[in-house]
């Protein structure tokens, strides 16, 4: 996947915001939370997974856990963008919006049209 192709899937998800933090890192957000991560230099990602997908991208050696992020956040970190699927990275990207998502309150949820 590209990293522009990777904003347009992030963007293109309900209420989704975009700021560049940390040097130049692309932060992508729902509700003020974070969802996903893209490095400014577009080489790596992270996002949050379900429990089950953390524990087998983690066994299968495909992801790690995301940096400065505790495991139980289950967060993943990919070295390589571009050796990703697209329609996979946008699965993924979709889950993670909604796992952050839920977690909102519903007053912030309604008023992004969630």
């Amino acid at each position: 996947m590209t990293p522009a192709a990777f904003e347009a899937v992030a963007l293109a998800l309900p209420g989704a915001t975009l700021s560049v933090q940390w040097g130049d890192d692309h932060v992508f957000k729902v509700g003020g939370k974070m969802f996903a991560v893209a490095a400014g230099t577009g080489v790596s990602c992270s996002f949050k997974v379900t429990e089950i997908a953390y524990e087998a991208l983690k066994e299968s050696g495909r992801a790690r856990r995301a940096p400065y992020m505790q495991e139980s956040a289950c967060w993943v970190f990919f070295d390589d963008l571009a050796a990703l699927d697209d329609a996979e990275v946008a699965d993924w990207l979709k889950t993670s919006h909604a796992l952050v998502a839920a977690k909102l309150t519903r007053a912030q949820r309604g008023a992004l049209g969630l």
